[in-house]
């Protein structure tokens, strides 16, 4: 039997969560406080959360991609340009990208980067040859397809990807304010970030979780997101203290036993990679829930899609391990 005060120290970070939700806390206040400042002026200024045109279509680099990407991607499918200055192709359809994007009105957020100064990125995705272009979903990495393709065979592929994320995941994209143009100054990484109103309920979260009241965390942090589903601190809390409170009754050596007797076997399978995930064995527990979609279909394979993302958030995005995992599920599950 697992004991009550089990660790997950080494496996999720949980500043690192915090310094996440606060950064897109801070986006939201500064277009909120958009907003209150038009409607105090009487001006037509945007609606609170919507954005301009002009945030439809990105630069992004190695420094922004977890916040400009990744986390964006909760709320919008990000289509990923690799491009170059050099590249011919490339200044042929990145702008028909652009008008793409634009034309979906916040169903899409285009972000381009170029290769030359983002080597990393470029390796990361295994690019072999540009114009190379990737959808990221929820925090999924999915490729689309490599060099210049048809217009129409392009407005296709948008097409499918703007339904995935709607009927899969639940996101529909971006409010665009066409009138938001300069309205909203963006936020300098300097300016203070004021304290949040459950800054006291997290506090209160963690230390639950650090004394073993398990029951106590997964209740504070649900409490912070019956008022803010969006708070990232407090979903990937719950995420973390629910795992812990799965296994916290397993017998290990039964579990295990399970799951190699029945390598196909969804519950078997999933119940040992929250004991993998524990132990810190992470790749090992990603890697197992990839292989059982591998071989699963229907509700079973949604079963363990589910909470493989389920663990993704358990150890946080910007992490190599979660990033590498989003992409071979890609590969199976398109």
């Amino acid at each position: 039997m697992q004991p009550r005060n089990m660790s997950m120290s080494g496996v999720v970070d949980l500043a690192a969560v915090k310094a996440a939700g606060e950064a897109k806390a801070k986006a939201e206040q500064t277009r909120a406080e958009a907003a209150r400042q038009a409607g105090r002026t009487g001006g037509e200024g945007p609606s609170a959360g919507a954005v301009p045109p002009s945030a439809l279509v990105v630069d992004v680099d190695e420094a922004g991609f977890e916040r400009d990407v990744l986390q964006l991607s909760a709320e919008v499918p990000v289509v990923l340009d690799f491009w170059a200055e050099w590249c011919e192709p490339c200044k042929q359809l990145s702008p028909l990208l652009e008008r793409l994007t634009l034309e979906a009105n916040g169903r899409l957020v285009l972000a381009k980067v170029d290769v030359d100064a983002n080597q990393m990125l470029m390796q990361q995705f295994q690019i072999q040859g540009i114009p190379a272009v990737f959808a990221v979903v929820a925090g999924q990495v999915l490729p689309l397809f490599q060099g210049v393709a048809p217009e129409q065979q392009i407005r296709d592929t948008l097409a499918q990807l703007v339904q995935v994320a709607e009927e899969r995941f639940g996101i529909i994209g971006l409010e665009v304010d066409p009138n938001a143009e300069g309205a909203a100054p963006a936020a300098s990484a300097t300016d203070e970030i004021p304290a949040g109103p459950y800054d006291a309920l997290l506090e209160a979260a963690v230390v639950a979780l650090d004394a073993g009241d398990l029951g106590g965390a997964v209740q504070a942090y649900k409490n912070v997101l019956a008022d803010d589903p969006g708070n990232t601190e407090a979903k990937l809390g719950l995420a973390q203290a629910e795992l812990l409170a799965r296994v916290q009754h397993m017998n290990p050596q039964a579990v295990r036993a399970a799951a190699a007797e029945n390598p196909r076997d969804p519950a078997a399978q999933i119940s040992a990679a929250d004991l993998d995930l524990v132990g810190g064995h992470v790749e090992d527990a990603f890697g197992r829930l990839v292989d059982t979609v591998r071989v699963t279909f229907g509700e079973d394979r949604d079963a363990v899609r589910l909470r493989l993302l389920e663990l993704f958030e358990v150890i946080g995005a910007d992490d190599p391990r979660v990033s590498a995992a989003r992409t071979a599920l890609a590969r199976v599950l398109f």
